[in-house]
């Protein structure tokens, strides 16, 4: 039986140990590339209603359109983030799993079963004792 090619075993490999971010970059990849065509004909059709000429540079050139509404895009996307990350680490909603009150809830459940084996070891020493 032949083996695989090593190279084939290592695609597979990367593939099993990193397909989320492979997926999500491929993802990125294609919604950029699909908002830079939309934002091209879109910015080509406004052009034209105004009676200019659509460029790719210049001061009123494409990539300076597409690169205001990109980052804007961008910017309320990391505020939104950044909000979130912040928020829950001082406010709670009770029973979301990134709420600091689950961490709370486990603790003390961790406590409750520490506890109770605590009592429950205790039982077979206090029978030994009770037995010698």
């Amino acid at each position: 039986m032949a083996k695989p090619a090593s190279g084939s075993r290592g695609l597979r490999r990367l593939w099993r140990d990193y397909s989320l971010t492979i997926l999500v970059g491929a993802l990125f990849v294609i919604s950029f590339v699909l908002h830079a065509m939309f934002g091209w004909w879109q910015y080509a059709a406004d052009q034209a209603a105004n009676g200019q000429q659509a460029t790719v540079f210049g001061w009123d050139g494409f990539v300076i359109y597409f690169g205001e509404w990109t980052f804007q895009n961008w910017q309320s996307e990391f505020l939104e983030v950044l909000v979130l990350i912040t928020a829950t680490v001082y406010f709670i909603h009770k029973g979301s799993p990134e709420s600091r009150d689950g961490d709370d809830e486990m603790h003390a459940a961790l406590e409750r079963i520490e506890k109770r084996l605590g009592e429950l070891e205790a039982v077979p020493a206090q029978r030994r004792k009770g037995a010698a």
